[in-house]
């Protein structure tokens, strides 16, 4: 028993060690890249596709209820949004475009969505250089898989986040605590299961499925504090319109924009780790780059 218990912790510090050295080897790679300008790339890709795909989430939610329902349910969450930048106006726009696309809109709208996939293929080779061939298309067909399991997710995700509509009814300091614990868990279970089919099919190589679940696990999680991070932001009353000459709707299309880049980079920056500790652990007699 003592011997394998001491097999155990060697075995597990050389686990431990090697992951050490691969965080070393991810953070050398990604500094002698420019990811501000690969996230950058990626953003540029991202601002043709995030409303398509937002749209395709709202309309997939209609599958289950009718167009009538939907709406209601999705309406339902915009006293989530903090309304000091006026960003429900917004969200009730989509949520009403959403719901009402159609077959002949999703369709439409399938075309500038998989530019996402492009965006994220091309963003994580600027950081990892490769030979790849049809990146554009490859990527952007790859992507296509998501729109699958994106309807249930939609739909559960909105349904959990009912609670937290009943949560935002109530005064207090437990109910605000519990509004954000609950709304990060639910946005990071959301996100894990795209983020691992996107690590493991749409960016180049082939990560084992193991390595690309708990690298979209993380980063998700990251992620996750992200966008309350972004959700803490519309909260503060400040007119970003002020910068831009007073025009309200550059300074909030530049606002989006800025938090858009700032998830971008920790996609890769998750990429580039994922790739560096599955690389190290399974070859674990290789030298530090």
């Amino acid at each position: 028993m003592a011997t394998g218990d001491r097999n155990a912790r060697a075995s597990w510090s050389g686990v431990v060690a090697r992951t050490r050295e691969a965080l070393g080897t991810a953070m050398r790679a990604i500094g002698r890249r420019d990811v501000n300008v690969a996230a950058a790339q990626l953003t540029y890709f991202g601002g043709i596709a995030i409303v398509p795909w937002l749209l395709l989430a709202c309309w997939s939610t209609t599958w289950f209820g009718g167009a009538s329902a939907s709406e209601t349910w999705l309406l339902d969450l915009q006293v989530l949004v903090p309304p000091d930048m006026g960003a429900r106006e917004p969200f009730r726009q989509l949520v009403q475009a959403g719901v009402g696309l159609g077959w002949v809109g999703a369709l439409a709208a399938l075309i500038p969505a998989t530019f996402y996939g492009e965006g994220i293929r091309r963003g994580c080779l600027s950081l990892l250089p490769a030979s790849d061939r049809f990146t554009g298309w490859r990527a952007r067909a790859a992507i296509l898989p998501l729109l699958v399991i994106a309807p249930p997710l939609a739909i559960a995700s909105v349904h959990l986040s009912s609670t937290l509509v009943d949560l935002a009814a109530r005064d207090g300091v437990w109910p605000h605590l519990a509004r954000i614990v609950i709304s990060f868990t639910i946005t990071w279970l959301a996100l894990a299961l795209p983020l691992a089919w996107t690590y493991r099919q749409v960016a180049p190589g082939y990560l084992p499925w193991t390595s690309a679940a708990l690298g979209g696990l993380a980063t998700a999680s990251f992620l996750a504090g992200f966008l309350q991070g972004f959700l803490l932001f519309l909260s503060i009353p400040v007119d970003v319109g002020v910068p831009f000459g007073g025009l309200d709707v550059v300074g909030g299309t530049v606002a989006a924009a800025f938090w858009l880049f700032l998830l971008h980079l920790v996609l890769l920056v998750g990429w580039v780790v994922t790739v560096e500790v599955d690389e190290r652990l399974r070859r674990p007699d290789a030298e530090p780059a």
